[in-house]
C-alpha cells in the first residue's frame, strides 16, 4: 500500500467526476418533530428486531440539538416510541463485544470565548438502546471520535484533534486492547495519519468498517471554506491498515448536486453532505446516508467505495 500525496477538495471531486459512477438520491422522510430539521443521520441498523435511524433534530435557527431514534412506517421515518432520546449532535454507532456502543457530540459554553460554544464526543454502550448508559467521554474540542473492533479483538480508535496538533481538523488512530483501557491520554497522544488533508482544509471520520481482509474502511469527510467563507463537504473514504497505520489514497464519493435540493441551514452551509453511514449491499453497491445542508438527509445508491480496498 502506497500512501497518497496530498490533494485538495477540487481535485478529489474532479477525480470522482471522471470516474463517471452512476449514482442515484432517493429522499428520506422524517415525520412527528414538528417544525424542526433531522439531518446528520447515521446508517439504519437493527436494534430489538427493528430497523432504526438516528438523526439529529433542531430548529432551524438553533444549534441546540437532541438525538432521537426514528422507525420506518409506510414509508415515513416516525420517532420511535419508547426510545431515550439524547441532548446531542451528530450521532453514530457501532458494536463492540457484543455490545451496541453510541454517541454523538456534547455542546456546551465555551470556558474562555464568552458566547462561543465548545464540545467534545460522548459515548454511550448497552445491550440496546433502552440499555444505553454513559461510559465515557471525550476530550475537550474533539467531535469524530470513531470506534472499531478489529480481527484480533482489539479497538481501532479513530480521533480528529484540531488546533496546535491537527490545525483545522486531522485523522489520527492508535488501538486499545479492549474498551477498559480506553483513555483521553490514549485519545489526546494517538498519532496522526500522514498525507491526507492540505493545511488549510479538514476532514474527520465519521462511520469505520472493518472489511473482509482485516483493513479499516473509513467512511469520512473533506472539506473547505471558500473565498466568501462558505463552506463546502464531501463524503470520502479510504482504507486503513491497523498494524502499520499505512492509508489509502481517499476517494471523494459524492457531492451535493448528487441530491435533491432542498434547504439549507445557512446560506454558507448550502454545499454541505455529511456522510453519516454506508449500508454495502453485497453485490457491488452500497447505500450512503448523508445529512444535506444542515437541514435535510437523503441517501444514495453508489458503487460500494471499499470493494477496491478488499482486492
Amino acid at each position: 500500500m502506497v500512501n497518497s500525496m496530498r490533494k485538495g477538495c477540487r481535485e478529489l471531486v474532479e477525480e470522482m467526476r471522471k470516474r463517471g459512477e452512476k449514482r442515484q438520491a432517493f429522499p428520506l422522510e422524517f415525520t412527528g418533530v414538528g417544525e424542526r430539521d433531522v439531518y446528520n443521520i447515521t446508517a439504519p441498523f437493527e436494534d430489538e428486531g427493528e430497523i432504526v435511524i438516528a438523526g439529529r433534530v433542531e430548529r432551524r435557527e438553533s444549534e441546540e440539538s437532541e438525538v432521537l431514534f426514528f422507525v420506518n412506517r409506510q414509508g415515513e421515518w416516525i420517532p420511535r416510541v419508547g426510545s431515550p432520546s439524547f441532548p446531542l449532535q451528530d450521532p453514530f454507532f457501532t458494536r463492540i463485544g457484543g455490545q451496541l456502543i453510541f454517541g454523538g457530540v456534547k455542546t456546551y459554553p465555551h470556558p474562555t470565548r464568552r458566547g462561543e460554544l465548545w464540545w467534545r464526543t460522548v459515548l454511550y454502550k448497552g445491550k440496546n438502546i433502552r440499555d444505553l448508559h454513559p461510559f465515557f467521554e471525550g476530550p475537550q474540542g474533539m467531535k469524530d471520535l470513531r470506534l472499531v473492533q478489529l480481527r484480533d479483538g482489539s479497538v481501532g480508535i479513530l480521533t480528529r484533534p484540531q488546533g496546535e496538533k491537527g490545525g483545522r481538523g486531522k485523522i489520527g488512530f492508535t488501538t486499545i486492547p479492549s474498551l477498559k483501557a480506553l483513555s483521553e491520554e490514549i485519545i489526546v497522544e494517538a498519532p496522526l495519519l500522514s498525507d491526507q488533508f492540505l493545511d488549510e482544509e479538514w476532514g474527520g471520520p465519521n462511520e469505520p468498517h472493518l472489511l473482509t481482509n482485516g483493513l479499516i474502511g473509513v467512511l469520512g469527510h473533506i472539506a473547505r471554506f471558500d473565498e466568501e467563507g462558505g463552506r463546502h463537504y464531501y463524503p470520502m473514504v479510504f482504507s486503513l491498515d491497523p498494524m502499520t497505520h499505512a492509508t489509502s489514497p481517499i476517494h471523494v464519493i459524492a457531492e451535493r448536486r448528487d441530491f435533491f435540493e432542498g434547504p439549507a441551514k445557512r446560506p454558507d452551509l448550502v454545499d454541505v453532505v455529511f456522510s453519516g453511514g454506508i449500508v454495502r449491499n453485497g453485490d457491488g453497491t452500497a447505500i450512503l446516508y448523508a445529512g444535506i445542508s444542515d437541514a435535510g438527509a437523503q441517501m444514495l445508491l453508489i458503487q460500494d467505495p471499499f470493494l477496491i480496498f478488499e482486492r
